[in-house]
């Protein structure tokens, strides 16, 4: 059985800009996110920022612009989407990046 939702569009590994990467990665929600998906891929569903009642429009939001950065690969999965962190896609651009943000938990959202 084929999916109905539409892939959505993600830069190329070489198209990945530090800035926007680093922007998004600025914001605590997004962070958050980033850490779960750390420990592996999960279905949107299962995603939450640190507040899990934040509304679906803002939680897309947050998705959009990790996506939109590069940071991670939104998949269509059955009626659902499936979440991945673009871990070595980030490792080829930006070593030791990921690793350094992820290790960092002054921020307190760790």
């Amino acid at each position: 059985m084929t999916s109905d939702i539409a892939p959505l569009p993600h830069p190329d590994r070489g198209d990945l800009k530090l800035t926007q990467v680093l922007f998004a990665l600025s914001d605590p929600e997004r962070l958050a996110i980033v850490r779960q998906l750390a420990a592996g891929p999960l279905d949107m569903a299962q995603c939450h920022p640190s507040d899990a009642a934040t509304p679906k429009s803002t939680k897309s939001h947050l998705m959009k612009v990790l996506r939109e950065a590069g940071i991670i690969h939104n998949a269509a999965a059955g009626r659902g989407r499936r979440l991945t962190l673009r871990r070595d896609d980030l490792e080829a651009r930006f070593p030791g990046l990921l690793a350094c943000v992820l290790a960092d938990t002054s921020d307190g959202t760790a």
